[in-house]
C-alpha cells in the first residue's frame, strides 16, 4: 500500500466550497484569503465525486466514483460505487475496508496530520497562506460555467504531492475540482457533483465496525491507496 491517498488529499479541500466575494480584479492571494475565511465558517460537506488517477504512461485512467462526506476535525467518509470499498475516519482512526476480499486497513490519523502539514489545514488546523505557496490563477470558460483556476505548491517539500490546482466556479467560488499532482508527474483528478455544506452531519457516520470474519491489518504508517482503485501490499 502507499501513502495516505492523493484522493483524500484533494477531495478534502471541498471545505474551500461557497463564498461570495466581489470578483473584479481578483488577485491569487484574495482567492485564497477568501478560501480560508469560508473554510473557517464550513462545518461539514456532502457530495457525489468522480476521481480519476491518471498515471504518467498510462494508456487511460483508473476511475472511482461514489459519494463523499466529510466533517471538520478530521471526519469522513468514502462510499465508493467503484470499485466497491469504503474509506473512513472518525477524527483519530483511519479505516480503509474492502468487502470483497474481507480486509481492511487502519492507520493513526494523527500520524497522518504530523507527517503531511498540507493535511493540518484539511482537518481544520492549518492555513493555506501558511502551508501554501501561491503559484498561479487563471480564468476558464466553457459552456457551462467560468471558472478560476488556482495553482498552489506546498511549502513543505514532499515527494508525494508537488502541486495543487483548485477549479472554482467564478460566480460562486464553488470548488469543481481539485488536481493533485505527485512528485512524478502522477495526476489525481477529483470532480464534485452535487455539493451541499452544513448539512448536519452526525458523528456516528463516521464510525466503523469491522463486519464478523474481516481479516484486520494495523499499518505501520498511514497507507491507503493512492487512486481510486485497489492496490496489492507495499513490499
Amino acid at each position: 500500500m502507499k501513502k495516505i491517498s492523493l484522493l483524500v488529499f484533494s477531495a478534502l479541500m471541498l471545505f474551500h466550497l461557497s463564498f461570495n466575494p466581489v470578483a473584479f480584479c481578483i488577485t491569487g492571494q484574495e482567492v485564497l484569503t477568501e478560501i480560508q475565511k469560508r473554510y473557517e465558517k464550513t462545518n461539514d460537506i456532502e457530495a457525489n465525486f468522480i476521481q480519476d488517477y491518471i498515471g504518467k504512461g498510462m494508456k487511460q485512467p483508473n476511475r472511482g466514483e461514489g459519494k463523499v462526506y466529510l466533517k471538520k476535525k478530521g471526519m469522513m467518509r468514502w462510499d465508493y460505487t467503484t470499485p466497491h470499498q469504503k474509506l473512513i475516519s472518525d477524527g483519530h482512526t483511519l479505516w480503509f475496508y474492502q468487502p470483497d476480499e474481507k480486509q481492511v486497513l487502519t492507520s493513526d490519523l494523527s500520524s497522518v496530520l504530523k507527517e503531511r502539514a498540507p493535511l493540518a489545514f484539511l482537518a481544520g488546523e492549518g492555513d493555506l497562506s501558511r502551508d501554501f505557496n501561491f503559484l498561479n490563477l487563471k480564468e476558464s470558460v466553457s459552456q457551462k460555467v467560468e471558472t478560476y483556476v488556482v495553482e498552489l505548491t506546498p511549502k513543505e517539500a514532499l515527494a508525494t504531492f508537488s502541486k495543487l490546482i483548485l477549479t472554482a466556479d467564478r460566480k460562486t467560488f464553488t470548488v469543481l475540482q481539485a488536481d493533485v499532482l505527485d512528485g512524478v508527474g502522477n495526476l489525481t483528478r477529483t470532480r464534485f457533483i452535487n455539493i451541499k455544506t452544513n448539512v448536519g452531519l452526525s458523528d456516528s457516520l463516521f464510525q466503523f465496525a469491522a463486519p464478523r470474519g474481516t481479516e484486520v491489518i494495523k499499518m505501520q504508517e498511514p497507507s491507503v491507496p493512492a487512486r481510486g482503485g485497489k492496490e496489492p501490499p507495499s513490499k
